[in-house]
């Protein structure tokens, strides 16, 4: 694409060079280790290094054509610079010019909230493509269209390039719709700048997490970058969740919601919320009340959240003409891969995958897990290593609380050994009747919890959810809990029957 053309976008700009060059942009790039003499470079600043500072590494790699936030004459004057005072609104603009504007080409629905989206997202997923609408999905538990499916992205929605790489690749597959999980940090780091949603979902606004260090300044900053989603992206239509204290702020005054309600409050209302287990699996029944009819509902996963969550699924599936009858009875037989996921290996006793990674999350899977009245509840877990030491405590006092064994193992250590990472969970069970057993390799404690499951336990392993793989010292080592259960299930106890007496 030529560099005039390129730079053609409804972004203001200033360049101190005396005229924009007659050259071919073939790519744009933000890692200046992957740049050429075709491609213009985005400088970004980052929570950890500054794209700023390796300009001259990229003009020395042949890149003559960047873009920047900030500028002091550091390249020689063959190089071409445009000065833009967001740099990644630009890399937004920019990367979606060049690979042609894929998200025009698409219906594009956008999911934000604390909790539910990835469950929401798939649901939705599901039932556009059971319906024969060719929908993809990009979020927590990767990117999946069509026969497609790659592993997790490094964040829930990608940075701005690679977003537009995936909707890109999707519109060459034959792809129509497309849903999004959409973070705050995506939202506060400009990552679907310019970028339209044909429907917007609002899940709820939690308290506890995404706040300080490289995340949100604030809870209130927070709240400020969801609520963007709702007024900055030309939505048409959009799914709000009725019972959440923030709803009515995030409703734009163009947009007439659709309302998701558990309590009463909706245009979609839920009751007679029943859980059912079976065969190692757990479930959810209820009522839905819909403008169009009302439908009994049965969801072969736990929670009561999941029907709220299943519920602005179906609800948003009817802006693309689908009945909610059709609509629930696919999510019948769905399953979401990492998200309360049991694994069926013994019909005593429960074991289940969840990516609950904090104390907010960890306590909603746990109550959800409670109304199955378990003999004991067990519970798997970690935190990530080198970073989010504030979850450490709060994950810790939630398995002391409402466990009666846990067993505090890695999660993704990196560079941080397990032990130390324990250590900062462990204080919360002093003092409480929770047995705590500190089991630093997570395959050994996998395999210690089947062995010490009993009939009518239910065991969760909490924080790896979908994942597949380890992080230890940089390196992604496969790891696969659903495998790892499924390996080791031989260990689990067989039930002595009672004799009985004649």
């Amino acid at each position: 694409m030529n560099l005039k053309t390129l730079l053609d976008i409804p972004l203001p700009w200033e360049t101190p060079c005396t005229e924009i060059p007659d050259k071919e942009v073939d790519r744009v790039c933000d890692d200046s280790r992957h740049v050429s003499s075709g491609a213009m470079f985005i400088a970004v600043e980052g929570a950890i290094s500054d794209g700023h500072d390796y300009l001259l590494s990229a003009y020395n790699l042949g890149c003559r054509v960047f873009a920047v936030q900030k500028y002091s004459g550091e390249l020689p004057d063959d190089a071409f610079v445009a000065f833009f005072e967001f740099s990644r609104k630009a890399l937004a603009l920019l990367s979606a010019k060049i690979l042609g504007e894929p998200a025009k080409k698409l219906k594009l629905i956008g999911l934000t909230g604390t909790k539910g989206k990835t469950t929401t997202a798939l649901m939705l997923q599901r039932i556009l493509c059971e319906c024969g609408i060719n929908t993809g999905y990009i979020g927590s538990n990767g990117v999946k269209y069509g026969a497609v499916s790659l592993p997790d992205t490094k964040n829930t929605t990608p940075g701005s390039l690679e977003l537009n790489r995936y909707l890109s690749d999707m519109v060459h597959a034959g792809v129509t719709h497309a849903v999004l999980e959409v973070s705050s940090q995506a939202l506060y780091m400009n990552r679907v700048y310019g970028i339209e949603f044909d429907t917007v979902i609002f899940t709820n606004i939690g308290r506890d997490d995404h706040i300080g260090g490289a995340e949100h300044p604030t809870f209130e900053h927070y709240v400020e970058c969801k609520r963007t989603l709702f007024f900055d992206h030309g939505a048409k239509n959009m799914v709000c969740n009725a019972d959440d204290e923030f709803c009515e702020s995030m409703i734009p005054p163009h947009l007439k919601p659709i309302r998701v309600s558990l309590k009463g409050n909706g245009d979609f209302n839920g009751s007679n919320v029943n859980f059912f287990n079976g065969d190692g699996v757990l479930g959810v029944t209820a009522f839905c009340a819909t403008p169009d009819m009302n439908v009994n509902v049965m969801l072969p996963i736990p929670g009561y959240f999941n029907v709220m969550n299943a519920m602005c699924a179906v609800a948003a599936a009817t802006c693309y003409g689908i009945k909610p009858l059709r609509a629930f009875g696919i999510l019948k037989k769905t399953f979401i891969e990492g998200r309360f996921e049991c694994v069926p290996v013994a019909n005593d006793r429960i074991f289940v995958i969840d990516f609950a990674h904090n104390g907010m999350a960890l306590r909603s899977v746990l109550n959800a897990l409670k109304e199955y009245e378990p003999k004991r509840l067990i519970c798997v877990f970690g935190s990530v290593g080198g970073r989010t030491y504030g979850r450490r405590k709060a994950l810790g006092d939630v398995a002391a609380e409402m466990c009666d064994i846990a067993i505090i193992t890695a999660d993704d250590p990196n560079f941080e050994p397990p032990a130390s990472i324990a250590k900062d969970i462990l204080p919360s069970f002093e003092n409480s009747k929770c047995v705590a057993i500190e089991i630093d390799d997570r395959e050994q404690a996998i395999k210690y919890a089947l062995a010490q499951s009993q009939e009518g336990d239910i065991v969760l392993f909490a924080g790896k959810g979908h994942e597949n793989f380890q992080l230890i010292n940089g390196v992604r080592t496969l790891f696969s809990e659903r495998e790892l259960i499924k390996k080791y299930k031989e260990v689990i106890p067989a039930v002595i029957p009672t004799a009985v007496k004649e």
